[in-house]
């Protein structure tokens, strides 16, 4: 068909394709199939050596390249199976809901709202289980919001006064308000990992203020108030003097686990325990049976047959020679 030439019309293509021989009809199936496993190119033209490097590493090769995705798990959050009591199977939950079933919390994020409304409802609810059992913190706390993380502090002293007793366990870092959280649990039960680090500070403003001059003086002294309010609360905490506490977070104040266990600020710095071997001149026990009633086979004789099979065993071990070597001939 020429370019001048009007275009054909869809039924005389229709005609001239019923025409064709079979064999070319098979090679233009064949080609349109092929066509579909080329790679299109989104790059512009290609010259005509990267053309000659792709066909000689297409001609040297012909396996696929396939690029495997990873596995994703379908949430963020690990998932563990729990039987709930009473059931007769087992279902996957969050490792953090696991884990709050054997009451244990772990707080390891910044305090703000949101964080603050999460925590006391999980402390509440524990509570509402048993007011008997302990609760264990698991603390990581960069910082946080100055009333947030008091409503948390208040929390915290609500459930000591009704008789539930509080872990705490700085893991790695409790910064600002968190130092005050990790303090405020219960007399002998406030721990740290060895290397983990306390920092005591100062409070500031949330967010920039703006406004008049009278409303900024305003919440200059609200919030130099709140500082005196929580020099308060780390005295009752740590057992120091209000006048040392404000020399000490006139800058910020590192603390070591330590330092912070002479400071007052936790009772405990977690140790691993060392290993334990037995002494090479002393026999190894291997202990005895928990059960005071004889075992099965505990005490029972082997029949004859059996004896006689083991003696033959043992005797055979005693020999000297090797069967794997040639015998030597006597001189």
């Amino acid at each position: 068909i020429s370019a001048s030439s009007p275009s054909p019309s869809p039924i005389s293509l229709l005609t001239m394709v019923r025409h064709l021989p079979p064999f070319l009809l098979a090679t233009l199936a064949l080609a349109d199939t092929i066509s579909a496993f080329t790679t299109p190119n989104h790059h512009g033209p290609i010259s005509s050596t990267t053309a000659r490097s792709r066909q000689r590493r297409s001609s040297s090769s012909t396996a696929l390249s396939v690029r495997r995705m990873p596995i994703m798990m379908p949430t963020q959050e690990p998932m563990v199976p729990y039987r709930a009591p009473g059931s007769g199977y087992d279902q996957f939950i969050g490792l953090q809901s696991r884990q709050l079933r054997d009451r244990k919390l772990w707080i390891a994020r910044y305090i703000d709202e949101e964080a603050s409304n999460s925590i006391i409802s999980s402390l509440l609810y524990l509570q509402s289980e048993s007011d008997k059992e302990d609760i264990k913190l698991y603390l990581n706390i960069p910082g946080g919001q100055l009333r947030p993380a008091l409503a948390i502090y208040d929390a915290l002293a609500e459930l000591k006064a009704d008789g539930c007793k509080i872990a705490t366990t700085n893991i790695a870092l409790c910064a600002g308000m968190g130092a005050l959280i990790a303090g405020a649990g219960t007399k002998g039960m406030r721990y740290s990992l060895p290397n983990a680090r306390y920092l005591l500070q100062k409070t500031g403003m949330d967010q920039v203020f703006q406004g008049q001059a009278t409303d900024i003086s305003l919440e200059v002294k609200n919030v130099k108030k709140w500082n005196e309010k929580i020099a308060e609360e780390i005295s009752k905490v740590t057992g120091q003097t209000t006048e040392r506490i404000d020399e000490d977070l006139k800058r910020d104040f590192y603390l070591s686990s330590e330092e912070a266990v002479r400071y007052g600020l936790i009772d405990e710095v977690l140790l691993p325990m060392p290993n334990k071997r037995q002494p090479p001149t002393e026999v190894v026990d291997l202990g005895s049976f928990s059960s005071g009633d004889e075992n099965k086979f505990q005490g029972e004789k082997p029949p004859p047959g059996q004896q006689q099979q083991q003696a033959q065993q043992n005797a055979g071990m005693m020999k000297t020679t090797d069967d794997d070597e040639p015998p030597v001939g006597k001189a």
